[in-house]
């Protein structure tokens, strides 16, 4: 098992975002600065690679042998992660439902679409912190009595609760104001906000989310925590104005991919992750491996995402395939697939308004290792988180184990997913 001083010493190293080739180490690297959190008091650091499984579905199996992500305990007994929190999913969804009711009709409409039964989602955010506020359960020193000490686990397990509640709502308005920008008309299998109800309602809904997430931030009276997911909406528009805003070298750099894809997908999760464990009083250390994991798990999460893009279909997904591409968007695949064809870079920089540029790309892509090389990373990143939930201090509770072992499934369901 990593300890938490060898993990300490790992985010020592100095360094950018980059991937190391495949006959040389992996590197440890950390975050460049002005994307680092202003909370943590060390360098986050995130794993390079190249990537070595194969184009189709033959992928899934080879990534499934090749990435060894359970720790030594998971190996024991495997969990689902989703049951494992389902009772309490059920009562944060019905929570939800009440915390964006709105008193004009259309808004309340608009503000519940995708809260509503049937069209929730996973609930994959709100999973993540759950398990981590048990797998968190650590001994904590306090002068009081065993009563005493029950209702103040009560009540944190309630503030940590609100966390999910807020993480869900900053990641639905984020979709709706994706949505908007990239003039999508499907999400998770209905049609999106902006094609049903018209762009200035949905851009109106998330920002009516985002109001009532911080409401219930500020409820919590911790300026530290809120600091923390403040940083987070700074993160998404940051992201996003990355992604509009490229110059022709930042288009085809897979470092600038990499801040991109931590400010608009890994900041919510690993933020949330370290506010979680804030709530808890746990050390800086604690706090930061659960900061790691959750950054390294939103790294691997898009990092497949880029992935199932190519190769999902609209009904597994969701939401159309090819959608990334379409929208001019540049991902981790196709950045791959211009190291092996130099060439392909000179239709990455025309763009991709014309359909026969995206043709020529995705011929490109299914002559490079493009598809493979981002599996990889994306397991590599998986594996980083699951070393972070390893590298947690003892503890031989059960239910701390078993909130444990359903981290670490995540990180193998994460790059092994379909949709």
């Amino acid at each position: 098992m990593m300890s938490v001083r060898g993990l300490a010493r790992l985010a020592k190293s100095r360094g950018r975002w980059v991937y190391s080739s495949l006959e040389s180490a992996p590197l440890l690297l950390e975050l460049p600065s002005h994307f680092r959190n202003p909370l943590q008091s060390s360098p986050q650091v995130v794993l390079g690679c190249r990537v070595i499984y194969a184009w189709a579905s033959n992928a899934f199996s080879t990534a499934r042998q090749q990435a060894d992500l359970r720790s030594s305990s998971a190996v024991e007994k495997q969990v689902d992660p989703f049951s494992v929190v389902a009772d309490e999913l059920s009562i944060l969804a019905d929570r939800l439902r009440s915390l964006v009711v709105a008193d004009v009709p259309e808004l309340a409409s608009a503000a519940e679409y995708f809260f509503k039964l049937g069209v929730e989602g996973k609930r994959f955010r709100p999973t993540v912190l759950l398990l981590m506020a048990t797998a968190l359960d650590l001994p904590i020193q306090r002068q009081t009595s065993e009563t005493a000490v029950n209702a103040l686990s009560t009540e944190l397990r309630t503030r940590q609760q609100c966390i999910a509640e807020i993480t869900e709502m900053i990641h639905v308005a984020s979709l709706l104001h994706d949505d908007v920008l990239d003039d999508a008309d499907t999400r998770r299998g209905i049609g999106s906000l902006n094609y049903v109800m018209g762009n200035k309602l949905a851009v109106l809904a998330g920002n009516f989310l985002l109001s009532r997430a911080f409401l219930a931030l500020a409820s919590l009276k911790n300026t530290e925590v809120a600091s923390l997911l403040a940083k987070v909406v700074d993160h998404l528009v940051t992201g996003e104005i990355m992604q509009m805003t490229t110059t022709s070298d930042q288009r085809c750099s897979m470092e600038y991919y990499m801040e991109k894809t931590y400010c608009k997908t890994a900041s919510l999760i690993s933020n949330s992750c370290k506010a979680v464990a804030l709530l808890a009083g746990q050390s800086a250390e604690v706090s930061n491996l659960a900061f790691e994991y959750g950054k390294n798990l939103g790294l691997a999460f898009q990092l497949i995402d880029d992935v199932l893009d190519f190769t999902g279909t609209s009904t597994s997904l969701g939401k159309g395939s090819l959608s990334d591409i379409r929208h001019g968007i540049v991902t981790a695949p196709i950045l791959f697939a211009t190291e092996e064809f130099p060439e392909l870079r000179v239709i990455v920089n025309q763009g991709f308004e014309k359909s026969s540029n995206v043709d020529r790309a995705l011929e490109y892509l299914s002559m490079s290792s493009g598809i493979q090389r981002t599996r990889e990373l994306a397991a590599k990143h998986a594996s980083l988180a699951s070393a972070a939930i390893d590298a947690l201090p003892e503890n031989e509770d059960e239910v701390v184990q078993r909130s444990r072992r359903a981290l670490v499934e995540l990180t193998h369901t994460v790059i092994t997913r379909t949709k």
